[in-house]
């Protein structure tokens, strides 16, 4: 049995930043919530999507809430991002944003949009 190296988890602040980014992904709207530390890296992730049932919304939620997690227990954005890249499910499709112009899921394309904007952060 190995013994796992635990690390402390860096909780978000009770007022910070965020941004927010409204996407469509294959004519679904949607929109990402990036909560940031004060030096500017993000640790907390929510996700809305218009007109989407409660399966959907529910699964968003929950891998919100763990990709939060793991940003705030020091897991780098590029290391958690890969793990979601690639994922097909629908929607899929033509995006709204050329930097990622095409999207094989929600989850690719919040992936592949962290990793252009906070990848290179630690």
């Amino acid at each position: 049995m190995t013994t796992a190296s635990i690390t402390r988890r860096e909780p978000m602040p009770s007022t910070r930043r965020s941004i927010t980014h409204k996407f469509s992904i294959g004519g679904h709207e949607g929109y990402l919530t990036v909560g940031l530390f004060a030096d500017g890296r993000p640790g907390e992730l929510f996700i809305k999507m218009s007109k989407e049932g409660s399966t959907l919304s529910g699964l968003i939620q929950g891998f919100c809430r763990a990709f939060s997690l793991a940003l705030q227990h020091g897991l780098p954005v590029a290391e958690a991002a890969e793990r979601f890249r690639g994922m097909r499910f629908e929607p899929m499709g033509p995006t709204s944003n050329p930097e990622v112009p095409e999207a094989s899921s929600i989850l690719d394309y919040v992936a592949r949009y962290l990793l252009h904007h906070y990848g290179e952060q630690r």
